[in-house]
């Protein structure tokens, strides 16, 4: 379990390095986490490539919002794909499906083939699909390096019978990488399901913005209302205590860890 790859979901430059130096084996870097995460930017991705001692996924995703896209919100994809690859990337975070809640063939393998020759992850759009098998038969047949999932639950937690079949189902052709609702005081149940190799966890905690004069009643958002003056950022003791937790498991005498 020692040798299990932790990889943090992080919403900005600043976010992706305080993760690595946290524990973090590869970060994925999103914008606008608060719709599940999009495209960063390149300026984003370029500083965090820089400066942070993990690879750098980034998210491919031009909306919140469902994943069947219009035809110019996948050109969107393709070319964020070439403009984020020139600046370093180690690899992309995508999902394209269908109105009938299939994956998208057509358009997952061209988004491959513009990523090649970097790793590609499917993510957790296939938790939105009709049907988990099928859908991960599909991604095997189109040559996905890795699928993040929640074993189509709002936690992984809730069905590791259903992670534990996924798994089994890839048989090592592609990494099923559990993630959701994954903290300190339970990634060793997550650990323990046999062929995990990889997981996903999200760390984000609000700091206090540093701004001296504040002005309220002025909000940026419009579908809701957000705090100005709350800025995300990586909580890096989570990060920590749940690479922590993974030495812990894989230490002797050390298995029978209490969720708590």
């Amino acid at each position: 379990m020692s040798n299990i790859i932790l990889e943090v979901c992080c919403g900005s430059a600043d976010f992706a390095v305080a993760a690595a130096r946290a524990g973090a084996d590869r970060v994925e870097l999103c914008d606008n986490l608060v719709e599940g995460g999009t495209t960063p930017s390149v300026g984003a991705v370029d500083v965090a490539v820089v400066r942070s001692s993990a690879p750098v996924m980034a998210m491919v995703r031009p909306r919140g919002g469902d994943f069947l896209y219009t035809s110019s919100e996948f050109d969107v994809m393709l070319r964020d794909i070439d403009a984020l690859a020139q600046v370093g990337v180690s690899g992309f975070v995508f999902g394209v499906l269908d109105a009938d809640g299939r994956v998208d063939r057509k358009r997952t393998l061209r988004l491959i083939e513009a990523a090649r020759p970097l790793p590609v992850t499917f993510h957790r759009a296939f938790d939105l699909t009709r049907d988990l098998d099928e859908s991960l038969d599909t991604l095997l047949e189109l040559g996905v390096d890795r699928v993040l999932t929640s074993a189509g639950c709002a936690s992984v937690l809730e069905d590791l019978d259903q992670l534990s079949a996924l798994v089994a189902r890839a048989d090592g052709a592609l990494v099923v990488m559990p993630g959701g609702g994954i903290r300190p005081r339970n990634i060793h149940r997550v650990a323990a399901v046999p062929g995990v190799t990889e997981i996903h966890i999200g760390a984000t905690l609000r700091r206090e913005s540093e701004m001296k004069y504040r002005r309220g009643g002025v909000p940026m958002g419009a579908a809701y209302e957000p705090d100005e003056y709350l800025i995300e950022a990586a909580d890096v003791e989570r990060i920590a205590a749940t690479k922590g937790r993974l030495s812990d498991a894989a230490t002797p005498g050390r298995e029978g860890i209490v969720d708590v």
